[in-house]
């Protein structure tokens, strides 16, 4: 349906094994609540490799860091460690961009080895396979050219640990509003140790980081005293509450035209120019046919008739649909024929389905069952053999625990509340001279960008109108993984960033 289906999704993440305790034996005494548990693996120095990459037929040089910062608790004592990877380029005047990823539970690892480290893995594409070679190579969608780049991966992701108890663990790290406070002040302990508060410094976040980045750009601003001057949002979840589905036509809305991407692009004719009517259709008389609902003895088989034209689906089972398409009913439908699974990442994205009979879907989705072995093998042989950052800890790209474990109870919970389209618009008319950028994947259906524009659409224009846009780009939710949306993001960013 919406943004808050991916927590759902995440929750099967049955594949990736929970969070283990930790060097602590089984016959060792039950911990008090609030006990503090000693550091069952302490982190290495941090640790540096000079590295160079072609890119666009010249050499680029840099120096790529593996290190921690300190979580500290208000007495001084230290709570957890943040492990962050750095690529710095010598040089007078160059910005840092901070970049997360989501989840919430994701390493930073998809935006760093996908989308803009100088490295990069094959993954999140039709017909990879997770025992392909992780091979790095270099990577010409990179933004290193134009800024510094340092990603950071939150509490019980990567290697970052948090050295309390389960229970303080979770109170302290694992919601929403503890998680803007203590990775806002990493971003200013990192800017402070590295002696870059003066540099020019932009947020990057896919997902719930892209629900993460105008957050902690109002946090930073508001509490912190750092002003960011950009917030690139990939992917983002930036509003995922659109109404109940039974009375309202958002949920439905947001979907529909990413369902009509991916047919669009399967027959070759996805376009800007072919979308827009598209986009039209959706928010004008889709929605208010959804909403005459039985008054109208013709809203339903006029949108029936219309959607199946522009999905491209079995007539029947958009006629039994409503014309409101069930995400996952959508995924299985469309590849029933060839025993296939579409990914609510990219619908483009196929694996074969082991329980093709069963009347639900019973296995994860086919793109996150996928990029778990390549991320992590490649990430890890980087950090460990490449820099020589020497750890026995395990590296978890996607942790399943911190997602079961986080509060997704608050009226800022993973997924609910507008406390980020909020965040948003303060910090836009705090700051007259931030820009944003929102990406989205025309074939989103964990995010759709639709859900983007509608948000954005009711911010009010302050100042430049085109200090905040919406771009989409072919693909799904990891669009970079296709080289020329991965190319469109770069130049995008890159005429965000000479702004300043």
């Amino acid at each position: 349906m919406n943004c808050s289906r991916i927590a759902l999704a995440l929750t099967l993440l049955a594949a990736v094994p929970a969070l283990h305790a930790q060097g602590k034996p089984d016959h060792a005494p039950e911990e008090k609540p609030d006990a503090a548990k000693p550091m069952a693996n302490p982190l290495p120095p941090d640790a540096h490799v000079a590295q160079t990459i072609q890119l666009n037929g010249a050499p680029l040089k840099y120096t790529a860091t593996v290190g921690t910062l300190p979580v500290k608790a208000t007495d001084g004592k230290p709570t957890g460690e943040v492990v962050f990877t750095s690529y710095i380029v010598d040089g007078p005047n160059r910005p840092v961009t901070f970049a997360f990823n989501g989840g919430p539970g994701a390493a930073s690892v998809y935006l760093n080895l996908g989308a803009i480290g100088p490295k990069r893995v094959a993954f999140g594409a039709e017909g990879q396979s997770p025992s392909d070679p992780a091979t790095l190579t270099d990577n010409p969608g990179t933004w290193l050219d134009f800024t510094d780049l340092v990603f950071i991966d939150a509490i019980g992701t990567g290697f970052s640990q948090s050295l309390v108890n389960e229970a303080e663990t979770k109170k302290l790290f694992y919601g929403p509003d503890q998680d803007i406070a203590y990775l806002s002040r990493i971003i200013y302990d990192w800017l402070v140790k590295n002696g870059r508060l003066q540099s020019r410094k932009y947020i990057v976040g896919e997902s719930y980081g892209g629900y993460r980045a105008p957050r902690l750009t109002a946090y930073l601003q508001s509490n912190i005293g750092v002003a960011m001057n950009g917030v690139i949002m990939v992917s983002p979840a930036l509003a995922p509450n659109g109404g109940s589905p039974d009375i309202s036509p958002i949920p439905w809305m947001t979907t529909l035209p990413s369902i009509v991407a991916a047919n669009y692009e399967r027959k070759g004719m996805l376009t800007d120019e072919a979308m827009a009517p598209v986009i039209a259709y959706t928010r004008g008389e889709y929605a208010e046919d959804i909403l005459k609902g039985t008054s109208d003895p013709q809203a339903t088989p006029r949108l029936v008739k219309k959607v199946t034209e522009l999905t491209g689906l079995d007539a029947t089972f958009v006629r039994q649909s409503g014309g409101r398409l069930e995400t996952q009913a959508f995924l299985r439908e469309e590849f029933r024929e060839t025993g296939k699974l579409g990914s609510r990442y990219d619908p483009n994205v196929t694996a074969y389905d082991p329980f093709p009979y069963n009347p639900t879907q019973e296995t994860n989705d086919p793109i996150l069952l996928s990029i778990i072995a390549p991320t992590t093998t490649a990430m890890v042989d980087f950090v460990t053999r490449t820099v020589g950052w020497k750890t026995d800890l395990r590296y978890e790209a996607l942790s399943e625990s911190v997602n079961r474990n986080w509060d997704h109870s608050s009226r800022s919970g993973a997924f609910t509340g507008s406390a980020s389209a909020t965040d948003l618009r303060v910090a836009i008319a705090t700051d007259p001279k931030l820009r944003v950028l929102v990406a989205h994947g025309w074939a989103d259906l964990s995010c759709p960008f639709m859900g983007s524009v509608l948000t954005v659409s009711q911010i009010p224009i302050m100042g430049d109108p085109t200090r905040v846009q919406v771009h989409m780009y072919p693909g799904g939710h990891m669009y970079y993984a296709r080289t020329a949306s991965s190319l469109a993001l770069r130049k995008d960013v890159m005429d965000l960033v000479a702004k300043h």
